[in-house]
């Protein structure tokens, strides 16, 4: 099993910057796929991005557009969540999950942090 934990989020203006970081701990941290999610009162949840394991690819949901950017450090253990150009409509709960689920490692998620922008 793996341990999530969020960190970064709080209150920015619009266009500003945020990054979110995702510690991840445990006997085979590296072997995870790490994506993030966020998730607005009243709505469902919603992809942001994700990267692979080898941290040699990453996918972003279609209202990125280049506004994000997710990155994996040497180790594995900490995904970052670059986002800039900010808008009132990012404003959600942001989770990290871990899946492991191909290598029969089982599915994770963090507790989420809150990504406030104000108008």
């Amino acid at each position: 099993q793996v341990q999530l934990a969020e960190s970064g989020g709080g209150l920015v203006q619009t266009g500003g910057s945020l990054r979110l970081s995702c510690a991840i701990s445990g006997r085979t941290f590296d072997g995870y796929h790490v994506y993030w999610y966020r998730q607005a009162p009243g709505k469902e949840r919603e992809f942001v991005a994700r990267i692979f394991r080898s941290a040699s690819n990453a996918n972003y949901g279609d209202f990125v557009q280049g506004r994000f950017t997710i990155s994996r450090d040497g180790s594995g253990n900490t995904v970052t969540l670059q986002m800039n150009a900010l808008r009132p409509d990012d404003t959600a709960i942001y989770y990290c999950n871990a899946d492991g689920r191909a290598l029969g490692l089982g599915e994770f998620w963090g507790q989420g942090v809150q990504v406030t922008v104000a108008s």
